[in-house]
This record gives C-alpha cells, sequence and structure tokens, in this order.
C-alpha cells in the first residue's frame, strides 16, 4: 500500500527544469535513500511531498492518514523552551494521563463511597491501558536516551534552543522528531553534527523503526546501511535501484556497461549511416537530425575517471619526507582538559584522520596545527617552507565579488596548469562553462564549498586540512575529493564523521579517548 504518490510530476523554476515526468511512489515501510547531485532536486522532493511546493504538473498524494515528519539539515526549531521542553511536548497526552491518575489516586485515598470507587477504579484501569498501549510510563527515559545519545549532557539540556549553536539545534530537531514517532520520516542530511557513537546508535534507530523513510545523506556507509531502495535524480529523471548503497554501486556500473554497449553499437550505425547521407545533400536535414542523436547519446555516458587528470595536475609536486612535527601539545579551557601529552609527525603520503566523540577537541586539535590557538604547553614545527591548505579558512576566505574561474585559475597549482586542465577539473566538481564565469556572491553554500575545494587540493601546499569536509559536499564531489586526496603526493589530516570517506583514504588514525588522551595507529 503507497503512503506517498508522485504522478507525471514535472517540477521548473521559471525556466530552469528540475525533473520531468516523474512517476513514484513510496509504500508503508519502505526506507528509500534518494541520491543526486547538488541541485538535482532531491530537497525538493521533500517540499511537494510536504506541500510547501507545488509540481508545476502531475500531482503529488499523501496519505492523510499518515503523519509526516521532516528533518531540515537547516534547523527549523526555535524558541525559548530548553531542549528537554520541547521534547516534553511531544509527550503531552502523556503528563495529561498521569496527572489525571495522580488525581484518582488521591481520591482514592478517601473515597468512601462504593459506587465511586468503582467509577474511580475502573478509570483508572482505563488510563492505565492507555499508558500501556502508548508505552507511556517509559517516556521520561525514551527522552533521556534520546537524548543521551545524540550527545546532550544535563547542561545543553536545559539550554533555550535559540541559544543552541546550528549544530546542536539540528540535534535538537532530530531528537523531537524521533520522539515524535511519525509514520513518515524525510530526513536531509541527518549525519551532519553527530558523532560516530551517535551515527551508530541512529542506524540501529532507523532499523527498528517500522515506518516509513526516505534519506538525503552524503554519507555513504549510512545509506548503506538503513535504505532497502535507492533513487538517483539524473538527468531530470529517477532512476530506481534494488537495494542499499553498494547495490546501486554494483547496480549502476552493470547499466553504464549496458549503455556504453548499446552506444557502441549505435554510433557504429549512425556513423555509416552518416557516410552514405554525406552524398546525398538533399537530406542534410536528416543528417542534422542524426548529429542531435548521437549528441543526445553521449549525454547518456557518465563521465570518465578522474584519475588522470588529477595525477597529470599533480605530477610535478615534489614534497619532502617529513612536514610537521608535533610535540607534547597540551590544551585546557579552564579545568577542562581538551588533550595532553600529544605526539605525532605528519610525513609525505601520509592521510591522516581525527575521529573521536563531538565535543572531545577534533577540531581544536585542528586549531592548534593552523596557528588559530596556541597550546599550552608543547610545540607545532612545520618543516623549513611548507605550507599548509586549510579547507575551512579558504571557504571563510573566499572573495564573494570574485568568479569560480578566476578565484581559482589565478591561486597555487591554477597559476602553472593549463587552464583547459583547470577548467576539466572544476568540471568534475560539477561546474559547468556558465557557471565559472558566475560571481561567488550569488552561488549557493554548496557550490561555495566546492570553489574552497578546488582551490584547497590545487594549492600546491604539502599539507591539506578538513574539517567535516563531507558535510557541506554531495556524492559526486565527495567522490572527487577523496581521488584527489588519494592520489596527492603530499599529507592529508582530517576530522571527519564519514566512515566511508575514513575508511577510503586514511592511512592514520588518531583517536580520541577518555581523559583526553589521544591514541595514534596505523590503518
Amino acid at each position: 500500500m503507497s503512503v506517498i504518490r508522485l504522478e507525471n510530476v514535472t517540477k521548473k523554476y521559471e525556466d530552469t527544469l528540475i525533473f520531468r515526468d516523474i512517476y513514484f511512489r513510496i509504500s508503508k515501510g519502505e526506507r528509500i535513500g534518494l541520491i543526486g547531485r547538488n541541485g538535482a532536486g532531491k530537497s525538493t522532493v521533500f517540499k511537494l511531498i510536504l506541500g510547501r511546493e507545488e509540481p508545476t504538473n502531475g500531482k503529488v498524494e499523501v496519505d492523510p492518514k499518515v503523519k509526516v515528519s521532516y528533518f531540515s539539515q537547516f534547523s527549523e526549531l526555535s524558541g525559548n523552551r530548553s531542549v528537554r521542553e520541547e521534547l516534553e511536548l511531544c509527550y503531552e497526552h502523556i503528563w495529561k494521563i498521569e496527572r489525571e491518575l495522580s488525581v484518582i489516586g488521591e481520591k482514592l485515598g478517601y473515597a468512601t463511597d462504593d459506587t465511586e470507587m468503582e467509577k474511580l477504579l475502573n478509570r483508572q484501569a482505563e488510563l492505565f491501558e492507555e499508558m500501556e498501549h502508548h508505552d507511556g510510563w517509559n517516556a521520561a527515559v525514551e527522552i533521556d536516551t534520546v537524548l543521551t545519545k545524540l550527545g546532550f549532557d544535563e547542561h545543553a539540556r536545559q539550554q533555550p534552543v535559540d541559544q543552541l549553536s546550528g549544530g546542536w539545534r539540528n540535534r535538537a530537531a532530530l531528537a523531537k522528531l524521533l520522539i515524535e514517532l511519525p509514520d513518515v520520516v524525510l530526513l536531509d542530511e541527518p549525519t551532519n553534527f553527530l558523532d560516530l557513537d551517535g551515527l551508530a546508535w541512529l542506524e540501529q534507530w532507523l532499523n527498528r523503526f517500522s515506518g516509513t523513510m526516505v534519506l538525503v545523506s552524503h554519507d555513504r556507509q549510512f545509506i548503506d546501511r538503513v535504505v532497502t531502495r535507492t533513487i538517483e535524480i539524473e538527468n531530470y529523471h529517477f532512476q530506481e535501484y534494488e537495494g542499499n548503497y553498494t547495490d546501486y554501486i554494483r547496480k549502476k556500473k552493470l547499466r553504464k556497461k549496458e549503455l556504453d554497449r548499446q552506444f557502441e553499437w549505435e554510433e557504429e550505425l549512425l556513423l555509416m549511416e552518416s557516410e552514405e547521407l554525406d552524398n546525398r545533400s538533399k537530406r542534410k536535414s536528416g543528417k542534422d537530425r542524426l548529429s542531435r542523436k548521437l549528441a543526445d547519446m553521449k549525454k547518456r555516458i557518465e563521465p570518465h575517471p578522474v584519475n588522470v587528470l588529477i595525477t597529470d595536475i599533480y605530477e610535478n609536486l615534489r614534497f619532502p619526507d617529513n612536514l610537521c612535527s608535533v610535540e607534547a601539545i597540551h590544551k585546557s579551557y579552564g579545568d577542562r582538559q581538551i588533550f595532553h601529552n600529544v605526539s605525532f609527525d605528519i610525513q609525505k603520503e601520509d592521510r591522516i584522520a581525527i575521529i573521536g566523540p563531538n565535543g572531545s577537541g577534533k577540531s581544536t586539535l585542528i586549531k592548534v596545527l593552523t596557528g588559530q590557538e596556541e597550546p599550552d604547553a608543547g610545540v607545532v614545527r612545520f618543516g623549513k617552507g611548507v605550507s599548509y591548505a586549510y579547507f575551512n579558512r579558504m571557504w571563510d576566505e573566499l572573495d564573494q565579488k570574485d568568479t569560480v574561474s578566476h578565484a581559482v585559475n589565478v591561486f597555487g597549482l591554477g597559476l602553472d596548469a593549463p587552464r583547459k586542465k583547470v577548467t576539466k577539473f572544476l568540471s568534475m566538481l560539477q561546474f559547468s562553462e556558465a557557471d565559472l564565469q558566475k560571481v561567488i556572491g550569488s552561488l549557493s553554500g554548496g557550490q561555495q564549498a566546492r570553489v574552497a575545494l578546488a582551490k584547497c587540493l590545487l594549492s600546491g601546499a604539502e599539507i591539506i586540512i578538513l574539517d567535516e569536509p563531507t558535510n557541506h559536499l554531495d556524492l559526486t564531489s565527495i567522490q572527487v575529493m577523496e581521488q584527489a586526496l588519494i592520489h596527492f603526493p603530499g599529507a592529508v589530516v582530517t576530522v571527519s564523521h564519514d566512515r566511508f570517506f575514513i575508511d577510503k583514504i586514511a592511512t592514520k588514525l588518531l583517536t580520541y579517548e577518555a581523559g583526553g588522551s589521544i591514541v595514534q595507529q596505523s590503518v
């Protein structure tokens, strides 16, 4: 039985087509992963389902009997209530029952009339049954469990929502959605700002959830573990793949091979026919149609692997073996020790991932490495002439009046590499020819992140430093970044909660443990 239906839906914004002729049904209990490049229309699908936007053509139907809850990567939770109070609102019907039970308990203490006593006991039994039905006895425990698993300590639980940072407000909104236990959950990047423990718990929660889920996420391992059907928005259409992210990759590869095979034969036939038409000028219009058909088929073929271009761009980089030495550094904020006696080296070809719970101090270590903060003791020594490129700083310092093309081409390797190679590299990060001439200030946050990433990857610096880079990128851009980092001849230091990303690039882990110690291990 379908709970959501999109029938022949087309969506445009003025002259910009998002998708067309979509026929899509979501059945009760399905867990769907929705993927596609930035701007493909993933968030638009959610807006259509929620009724916040209307389709240009077609219709969107949602079963009126189901409750739909939406988690946005841009938190919609606000107000002066504390985090705990916001969650307690979800159980207002439970608290009402508890208040009535308390009143009945008091009345039973002094009731003497048998008829009144029986009436009170019958009502009490009804309320007990209702509490059992809603699992109301565990309401307070459930609130505490969700808040604990999402990283809220006692102080954070009492904070007014409006005083929370964006990341903590997002987590509060996610906690409220989970407590509401709706029939359908629409999740837009729920893993941002969660640590590895929080991610693992959310996976377990979703796998126990008996309702329907539609998920947008850049976290491939998370998608792999919680979805049963994957929908890719591609070339304005929905391409469906049964299974999780691993199944999607395997099936898409087979589909590409089939398209390549089909294209090869069709191209041969078209070329043969085109040669024949060359001799028949009177059928020139027919030849034009063939050319258009050939061009259309080429659009169906995914771009070639990025490795050749990346290695070509990096081929002249030469770096020393020893790039940086971190020697017995300590850092505290007041009485709170962040880390102590931490030592490690950064060498050429190291891929170091810093991992640990939220609030453990991962970003603080990055700030010490990049000179934003001084260690309380110890020292960070960079080798002579060694520089670093810090993705997050580059993003903050983007010139909003500059164009995409100019910002990248006049920086680092962009100065020396042929403009054609830089343009091709930018195209792999999904910048079209038209995008290259756009002013950075007119771009979306995700597009600006890709400009900063391009500058970082093409900086020519010996060390690339990234703090949660996958939070701001779509899957295609993440995959390009991974290939660039794998082939980069210098060193990479990153904070990330994206396990797929860590598994793919990391050669060393720096893991935060209780008490501020950091354990180093090779992988």
